[in-house]
């Protein structure tokens, strides 16, 4: 079991993040180590809370000095504003299709092909280089989160990826790749916090306290993992495109599917 704990919260971290999708990984990586069922979900679930603390810790500055001038300053409340907006419509769908969903989408193969097709609309979006219009987070109008809040529905579909979904949202509404990578993970707050917390009412019946110990390892090691994908990635998007991540999709979405047949 701690194999499997220290495997699937260092994937949870490094990949939660990036757009390659951290639910299509542990899904796949899942069934890999033939760890599932309801203590896996669960445990899956849990561990996000270990993503979500790494990017508020990133963050902290940042999110603080916005709270305490958020009645005061325009700029504030544009900050909170923003995150909010984008956060309702996969809010609205997730809360109403949350039970349909996991019941028929969350399988290997619906991963896969959610994984070449993010890789194609990637591998798109790049090649209409955008100009972008906007460099920071405080200055991106409300049109613009809601334009991100639209597209992060797509991450619904497991392996899609909500990173790739709200950077790529990002992009196409103008703003410049930092701003759009800063944001996505800003977003993801809310986003994962009201998913994970919705997931462990759901699954609350099949937690053990045997499995506390093992939970609370992986929430740590999936914290530590997180917040140096968040930090590396930062850097690399700033000077990079997303086509290796489209290239790295295409090639894992392939060779799942032909393992499955």
């Amino acid at each position: 079991m701690l194999v499997i704990v220290i495997i699937l919260g260092i994937v949870e971290g490094l990949t939660e993040f990036l757009p390659v999708s951290s639910t299509g990984h542990l899904i796949l990586v899942g069934h890999l180590l033939h760890f599932t069922g309801d203590t896996a979900n669960t445990f899956e679930v849990v561990i996000q809370f270990g993503a979500i603390l790494a990017v508020v810790w990133e963050y902290r500055k940042s999110l603080l000095s916005h709270a305490v001038t958020v009645t005061s300053n325009s700029e504030s409340r544009r900050y909170y504003g923003n995150i909010v907006v984008a956060f309702i419509p996969a809010a609205i769908l997730g809360f109403l299709f949350h039970d349909f969903l996991k019941e028929h989408l969350f399988h290997p193969r619906n991963v896969a092909w959610a994984l070449i097709v993010g890789a194609i609309i990637i591998q798109v979006v790049e090649m209409l280089k955008i100009t972008p219009r906007t460099e920071t987070v405080e200055k991106m109008s409300v049109r613009q989160a809601l334009g991100i809040g639209v597209a992060q529905c797509a991450a619904l579909f497991p392996g899609f990826s909500r990173s790739a979904a709200t950077i790529l949202g990002g992009l196409l509404a103008g703003c410049s790749r930092p701003t759009a990578a800063s944001f996505s993970f800003l977003l993801a707050i809310p986003t994962i916090f009201g998913a994970t917390v919705l997931d462990l009412y759901k699954a609350w019946d099949t937690l053990r306290p045997e499995d506390l110990g093992w939970i609370g390892l992986g929430l740590v090691i999936s914290f530590f993992s997180a917040l140096a994908a968040v930090r590396w990635f930062l850097r690399f998007v700033s000077h990079h495109s997303l086509t290796v991540f489209a290239a790295y999709r295409l090639v894992i979405g392939i060779i799942v599917l032909v393992v499955l047949g």
